[in-house]
């Protein structure tokens, strides 16, 4: 291991909420801490706020008396950088602005010895921009902790295009022995989390801004068929509308306004208006309401006694054992050279939701059901119908899905629907992550488990749900909206054809 002895002493500059919790991450750690700040006073005031958040450690039996009082002992705020000068590691979470960042680290250098690590806690900016302005470049790596520090274990090791791999490899094994779960990563727009997040919050906007579905019923959605512990709305709301999109459009513009990130509007015109969640009352939701809005959820429709399975039902194969035991009388035929599908009693079939629109396929009424990581766990479904569907298929539909203990959403017809159309693209930007080098897919998958509380590794449900399957869904919502934004990247496709999946093979990469 090469991580920083806990001996050696480790100074935060900037005593915000995110410096406080990177400095009680290290005094629980054992180091002796230094606390600096800009602004007169706050050094001292910052350590008064780590005594309390110590003492509330002690009082719920997270912490020994004796081990509080051994912390608070190495914990010292100072005045003046060039108190610094012992550091071998300076964190420094001051703010969000490159030309503020560059000059305390120009300062820094000034101070430290040459084998002190200079880290920034950046969550927007290019680690390479940052240490661009030093003699020695060579020492700074980012160290992204996320929001509060001591709680989440993920920590973004953000190697510069200057960063010397002993001083990556120095801050990802100290990172380690503070206890936390460092990932590596190439410094890139949003790293790892911010980068590859951002599809979970564009598609929701999407099929928002195309009226397909409120956002209450986005959410539940999400929740409960997707499997996600917070819907996109509410998620955003928690963090501050202001902030999600400021995220998003740094690195839109980072990426050269590439479409696959294209801010959404209808969140501008939310930031515009004040609405920034729940920190001003009201974001997409009204914070001081009684209740939250109910998502649009079917009423109860007769249940329906036998169905035609065609072919294999791909993702979606396994609802057959679920309608099996719910009593539902199955049978199965050879799709014949048509889509897989499960055929109701009045005539209409359920096709699983791959990108295409209801309306887009002359194949009789056609009801679409969106994607789901674990049917079995799934307490919602969507449903979208062809414009052509009559009312009786629609209630067998539903009430097919409430045969097996599901609530069902009914929306408007948008291609991919909610959870098919945002899996492609939360997959498609990790795989293209892994192809350009970013980061390892250990390492994204662990970054997007810890960082967003994922409910499962994105590219393991790739293999689940088949590399294969998400490219043909991709590449028919890039059919309705030519534009390149869902242009399956390479990344993706090669991982189809290593299924060795013919259709992918065939077909022109995108």
């Amino acid at each position: 291991m090469t991580g920083l002895d806990s001996r050696t002493p480790v100074a935060v500059v900037g005593t915000g909420t995110m410096g406080q919790g990177i400095a009680q991450v290290a005094l629980i750690a054992g180091h002796p801490v230094l606390l600096h700040d800009a602004i007169p006073g706050r050094s001292a005031s910052a350590a008064e706020q780590l005594t309390g958040r110590l003492d509330r450690l002690v009082e719920k039996g997270r912490l020994s008396g004796e081990a509080r009082t051994a912390a608070l002992a190495r914990l010292t705020p100072v005045a003046g950088l060039e108190e610094l000068a012992g550091c071998g590691l300076v964190v420094e979470a001051v703010l969000e602005q490159l030309d503020v960042k560059q000059d305390l680290l120009r300062s820094l250098e000034s101070v430290v010895g040459d084998d002190c690590l200079l880290a920034t806690n950046t969550s927007s900016l290019s680690v390479t921009a940052i240490a661009g302005a030093l003699e020695r470049p060579g020492r700074c790596v980012g160290l992204h902790f996320f929001n509060p520090a001591p709680l989440l274990p993920l920590v973004e090791v953000v190697s510069g295009f200057a960063t010397d791999e002993s001083a990556a490899t120095r801050a990802y094994d100290t990172a380690k022995d503070w206890g936390k779960t460092p990932v590596r990563c190439a410094d890139t727009p949003g790293f790892i989390v911010n980068r590859v997040a951002r599809p979970f919050y564009a598609e929701a906007l999407r099929v928002y801004e195309e009226q397909a579905a409120d956002p209450a019923t986005i959410d539940a959605v999400l929740r409960e068929c997707g499997g996600f512990r917070m819907g996109p709305f509410e998620l955003t709301d928690l963090i501050g509308q202001d902030v999600n999109e400021a995220v998003t459009r740094s690195v839109w513009e980072a990426f050269y306004q590439d479409p696959k990130f294209t801010p959404s509007l209808a969140q501008r015109r939310l930031v515009e208006s004040g609405r920034l969640g729940r920190k001003s009352g009201h974001g997409w939701f009204d914070h001081h309401a009684q209740e939250r809005p109910e998502p649009r959820t079917e009423p109860a429709a007769p249940a329906v006694g036998s169905v035609v399975v065609s072919g294999h039902l791909g993702p979606a194969e396994p609802l057959v054992g679920l309608l099996a035991e719910a009593g539902v009388d199955v049978s199965r035929v050879d799709a014949g050279g048509g889509r897989p599908s499960i055929g109701l009693p009045g005539g209409g079939r359920l096709v699983l939701a791959d990108g295409h629109g209801a309306v887009q396929h002359a194949e009789g009424e056609v009801v679409r059901f969106d994607l789901s990581f674990d049917y079995g766990a799934a307490t919602r479904i969507a449903v979208a119908a062809d414009a052509s569907a009559s009312p009786r298929t629609v209630e067998e539909a539903v009430g097919l899905f409430q045969a097996l203990g599901k609530q069902v959403s009914l929306i408007d017809d948008v291609p991919g629907l909610i959870v098919a159309r945002t899996v492609a693209m939360l997959v498609d930007v990790a795989a293209e992550a892994v192809a350009r080098g970013v980061a390892s897919e250990d390492d994204v998958d662990t970054a997007m488990r810890l960082g967003v509380n994922y409910p499962v590794a994105l590219l393991d449900w790739a293999r689940t749900t088949g590399h294969g399957h998400l490219v043909r869904t991709l590449r028919a919502l890039h059919e309705h909206y030519p534009t390149g934004r869902y242009a399956p990247g390479r990344g993706l496709v090669r991982r189809a054809r290593a299924e060795k999946d013919e259709v992918v093979k065939d077909e022109v990469v995108a």
